[in-house]
């Protein structure tokens, strides 16, 4: 049967409910639209999962979960009865690629038009679950009867790990992964270079990871001249990487890779000198912020070096984008360079940042001969968002390429709804509202909660233009995974509900409720929270 809207989904689909109780309020995010229908369900142990070959992979969650819950294997078949996994291309107007139909009453059934939908349909079913297990051999569990119909506000829900100014690892990585698949968060955004480290395998250029992997010591506290007192070393090898790809594909997940450039480049430049602006560039910093060095993108040797490095990049990571930092870049090298000069007065390129938005475009070309798009952090527009350029010069003349992706992070709302309106694509991450590094005092759960990625008073027709957001951890000063944690939770059950949630379903007080039940599901698992 193929609906023409979801309303006339809702309309069929909710005939006979009854009105919102509590009793599953621990699902987060919250669906589009979820109400009880009277009675319980018996869930048996063993229940067969009945699902086609092509939905496999989303069957053997859910069946090593009820596995592990029950203490007895369910097996999957492809007919009879059982929960039902069952796809329907007819949807797909109406739910999109990622939503999902779930019911709960003579029998369990999500329906969906991809398995992205299946995915997240047993990923709630498995919330709705996780309460009524109070031990492991149980014979059955019973279940609220439900009707949910659900699809994610925004495309974009992306949650990024700082692997470089401390090294997280594979294990931690995957953990996040898991939460993130919980979540129905689709985009891990993997930082992988920056100026204290190079954290990703390059074959032809081997000592990228080598020794831009390396730094001696490591500062240990912002603004302190005191170190941590041994070196700290580690990167992933490229079939790490892959290894890792697969287990984010498995769950719906797209790894976009950032690898730094023009600035944030010291590690590189540590293992390659030459291709720094400086020239004196030898080792990796141990002090955080913005440093001295940058590449040097006036020589094409440079240019090629990161078109090499590109290379290798895309080729591991087979989604859309690749962010490229583009931030926080020190335009005294290139100023104080004489062939970098001489290559500006050359190009007609009047100021540093006319530079930055050159090369920058010089790298989305090639990234769009590759089939990716490039994506990198609003710097890379050219406004003077640090307030640090000579206001004679403070306007940049080049342009961005349109076809690039605009990652906000700072300064004036009014940049993101210039950059809509000027046709951009654009993910918020307003770092007063995301970055999970801040205080609890700085960023409560309840601020964390509130954020909206469409700025108030962008007009509807511009609503389109922002995919979504980001929220991301900087790892300089939390130097272990308990730390680290306790950073990102709870907040990232709030930004997940962000991403997901229509604002008219969001309540912040039944929100409450379900982060105190995931709680403590969450610290079975290791999973400690700060204190919100």
């Amino acid at each position: 049967m193929k609906y023409s809207s979801l309303l006339g989904i809702l309309l069929i689909w909710m005939v006979g409910l009854i009105p919102y109780s509590d009793l599953n309020a621990q699902i987060i995010p919250y669906p589009l639209s979820k109400t009880d229908l009277q009675g319980e369900f018996g869930l048996k142990a063993g229940i067969p999962i009945v699902a086609a070959e092509s939905l496999s992979t989303e069957a053997e969650f859910l069946s090593d979960y009820l596995k592990v819950s029950f203490g007895t294997p369910s097996p999957i078949v492809e007919n009879g009865n059982g929960i039902k996994l069952r796809l329907d291309e007819g949807l797909a107007d109406s739910l999109g690629r990622e939503g999902y139909l779930l019911s709960i009453d003579q029998s369990i059934e999500i329906i969906a038009p991809t398995s992205t939908g299946i995915f997240y349909g047993v990923q709630t079913l498995k919330q709705l679950l996780s309460t009524t297990f109070a031990e492991v051999g149980t014979d059955q569990v019973l279940i609220p009867k439900t009707k949910i119909a659900d699809k994610p506000r925004f495309s974009w829900r992306a949650f990024m790990l700082d692997d470089c100014r401390n090294f997280m690892g594979e294990e931690l990585t995957k953990k996040m992964l898991d939460q993130m698949a919980m979540l129905k968060m689709n985009v891990f955004h993997w930082h992988l270079t920056d100026d204290q480290a190079w954290r990703i395998e390059i074959k032809k250029y081997p000592k990228l990871a080598q020794v831009g992997g390396t730094r001696k010591d490591t500062q240990l506290a912002r603004g302190s001249t005191e170190r941590v007192g041994e070196p700290q070393s580690g990167f992933y090898t490229q079939e790490q990487i892959r290894e890792i790809i697969q287990y984010a594909k498995d769950r719906h997940i797209e790894i976009v890779p950032e690898i730094e450039m023009p600035g944030h480049a010291m590690a590189a430049i540590a293992a390659y000198p030459w291709i720094g602006s400086l020239g004196t560039t030898t080792e990796v910093p141990v002090t955080f912020g913005k440093m001295e060095d940058s590449f040097n993108v006036s020589d094409p040797r440079v240019v090629d070096f990161l078109r090499d490095v590109l290379d290798e990049v895309v080729s591991l990571f087979p989604g859309e984008a690749i962010h490229i930092g583009g931030d926080e870049v020190n335009y005294n090298p290139w100023k104080a360079n004489d062939s970098i000069r001489e290559f500006m007065d050359d190009n007609e390129i009047s100021t540093p940042m006319d530079l930055q938005i050159f090369f920058t475009n010089q790298i989305s070309t090639y990234l769009a001969s590759k089939g990716k798009r490039m994506m990198g952090w609003n710097d890379i527009l050219g406004h003077d968002i640090h307030n640090e350029r000579d206001p004679s010069a403070a306007k940049a003349k080049q342009k961005l390429e349109k076809s690039s992706i605009v990652h906000f992070w700072k300064g004036d709302l009014g940049l993101v709804e210039g950059a809509a309106k000027d046709g951009y694509d654009v993910v918020n991450s307003n770092h007063w509202d995301t970055y999970l590094d801040y205080t609890y005092q700085r960023l409560p759960l309840s601020k964390s909660y509130a954020f909206d990625p469409i700025p108030e008073g962008l007009p509807k027709e511009f609503h389109s233009k922002i995919l979504g957001l980001g929220t991301q951890i900087w790892t300089e000063y939390t130097k272990s995974e308990s730390a680290m944690l306790k950073q990102v939770f709870p907040r990232l059950l709030a930004y997940a509900e962000v991403g997901w949630t229509e604002p008219e379903n969001k309540n912040y007080n039944r929100f409450l409720i379900a982060v105190e039940s995931m709680k403590n599901q969450l610290r079975l698992i290791g999973i400690e929270f700060g204190e919100y």
